[in-house]
């Protein structure tokens, strides 16, 4: 790649940014990077990431500038990845004040902040959204069946650039469901220390009421 061949590199890292790091003497660490550019296509690692998360933090803003950030949730892998390029999800009923769908009408940046607390590891996604309307083929490539949830419509994000963060002061925690599977071989160990307990017991009883 030539020096003067343009990157995605300003999307992650603009020019504010790169002032910030040379006054601070960290300029350096981002050379390479900025040279190569970052990644803007759906890898197997990427997809893997994504088809286990069932929460995501949607940002937005407005056309006077003012930010938003939405939780978007759903069953794992409500995310789905359409092509190499474009993440899909359906947007659900909610609190009805369309703060992110009115956003993007005046403004199609976004950025997806994908965080896994079990395994520490998040990824941060800048890109375009846009709202699709009534478009029944559309959703049913991105509803769960089985998901107790309304659609009202969906939400297409087309990525410019990716980027893994640092696992630093990420706190684990863990669903319900992560703890079942963590916990089942322990369950059944106690399960079947009662029952040789109460066995135990039983014969202990008998022996005495001989």
């Amino acid at each position: 790649m030539t020096d003067n061949m343009p990157t995605n590199s300003s999307i992650v890292l603009t020019a504010a940014a790169r002032r910030a790091q040379a006054e601070r003497g960290t300029a350096r660490i981002y050379e390479k990077k900025i040279a190569a550019g970052y990644p803007d296509r759906v890898t197997p690692d990427l997809a893997g990431f994504i088809a286990e998360l069932d929460t995501a933090f949607l940002a937005t803003v407005s056309a006077e500038g003012a930010p938003y950030i939405q939780h978007r949730g759903g069953p794992k892998g409500f995310i789905k990845v359409l092509d190499d390029r474009t993440l899909g999800f359906a947007d659900f009923a909610g609190n009805k004040q369309y703060i992110t769908i009115s956003n993007l009408a005046g403004n199609d940046r976004a950025y997806l902040f994908l965080l896994d607390f079990a395994n520490r590891q998040r990824i941060k996604i800048w890109g375009r959204a846009r709202v699709v309307e009534n478009d029944p083929a559309l959703m049913e490539r991105l509803i769960d069946p089985g998901y107790r949830a309304r659609p009202e419509r969906a939400i297409l994000f087309t990525i410019e650039a990716w980027d893994i963060n640092c696992s630093q002061h990420i706190t684990e925690r863990y669903t319900q469901g992560e703890i079942a599977v963590a916990t089942a071989g322990l369950r059944e160990r106690i399960a079947a220390l009662e029952a040789e307990n109460a066995r135990l017991r039983g014969s202990h009883e008998a022996g005495r009421a001989q």
